[in-house]
């Protein structure tokens, strides 16, 4: 199996996933269900995080049909474009998810506000998603095409080609990304590392996993600047991310996220004070956190070496 087949069977979890989520979001909103609520924003959370593996897979997928006869290279592009609109929204839907559940455990409610923003933009992906989903559908269904698209038309412009136009005529924009993506990681690994590091036993004496919980949106914050930064350069340079090796750095990531809601939605952590250790299964998951971003870090550094980047 390789990243094209993990495309395709990914690649219906974004828009069911949301459908199931937005459904549930307006139910528990309607009967004011506080345990309705907690569950659409965990699928949304969750959907966003595989749409990270089910986005980038698609490359891989491109690359497998993209000298096929016969096939619209005008839907391909316009797949491409519309998937990427998506996923952009499908991240932020999944950003203000996870803050809604982070409060929770602040004040003891999902505010008014957060909820609101979850909701908008799970209504805009979910259309948006759709739209990209269709698309994808008729590349290999020619029964369902418009009719506006032939196998041999101009594909024109994307969205992805003129971002990689803007950084081939822009000098400062690679390097800035680098910078930036540089920053977002440290501010990412070193969350990791207070958090699970205390919870492996070291500074027990005198942190609590309470006091370590509100780093976590600063480790959010890096996660972000780091995704945002690292779809520049994969929509910018896409030839140079294909490949096992860039596939399994993003399956960490994935990982990665799935993770943290351990930390957010179970009780076990919360009873970890000062001078308390942690239970097996809590170091465990503390263990694997830390092993988990060294690995994404490992793979994100060997792309020149062992993959196809530059």
């Amino acid at each position: 199996m390789n990243p094209a087949h993990i495309h395709l069977l990914l690649n219906h979890f974004p828009t069911i996933g949301f459908g199931i989520g937005l459904g549930l979001l307006l139910i528990a909103l309607l009967g004011n269900s506080h345990d309705l609520k907690r569950a659409s924003l965990v699928i949304f959370f969750i959907t966003a995080a595989l749409a990270i593996a089910t986005y980038v897979s698609g490359n891989d997928a491109h690359a497998a049909i993209k000298d096929i006869p016969g096939l619209s290279p005008a839907l391909i592009n316009a797949h491409e474009s519309a998937a990427l609109v998506a996923f952009a929204f499908m991240q932020a839907t999944g950003f203000f998810a996870w803050l809604a559940l982070w409060l929770l455990r602040r004040i003891s409610r999902f505010p008014n506000w957060n909820l609101a923003a979850v909701l908008v933009l799970a209504i805009v992906s979910s259309a948006l998603m759709a739209r990209a989903a269709s698309i994808g559908t008729e590349i290999r269904h020619v029964e369902i095409q418009s009719g506006q698209e032939t196998s041999g038309a101009d594909p024109g412009p994307t969205l992805a080609r003129s971002w990689t136009l803007y950084v081939q005529t822009h000098s400062w924009v690679w390097p800035t990304c680098e910078t930036l993506h540089f920053i977002g990681l440290s501010m990412l690994f070193a969350v990791v590392l207070a958090v699970d590091l205390r919870m492996l036993g070291m500074g027990k004496k005198s942190l609590s996993f309470a006091a370590l919980y509100q780093l976590l949106p600063l480790g959010m914050l890096g996660f972000g600047i780091n995704l945002i930064t690292g779809i520049m350069f994969f929509v910018s340079t896409p030839q140079q991310y294909v490949g096992f090796l860039f596939f399994l750095k993003m399956m960490l990531v994935v990982a990665g996220a799935f993770n943290v809601l351990y930390f957010i939605l179970l009780n076990e952590p919360w009873t970890v004070g000062e001078g308390d250790d942690a239970s097996k299964k809590t170091k465990l998951v503390a263990a694997s956190a830390i092993a988990i971003w060294v690995g994404v870090l490992f793979c994100g550094h060997m792309l020149p070496f062992l993959g196809n980047s530059f």
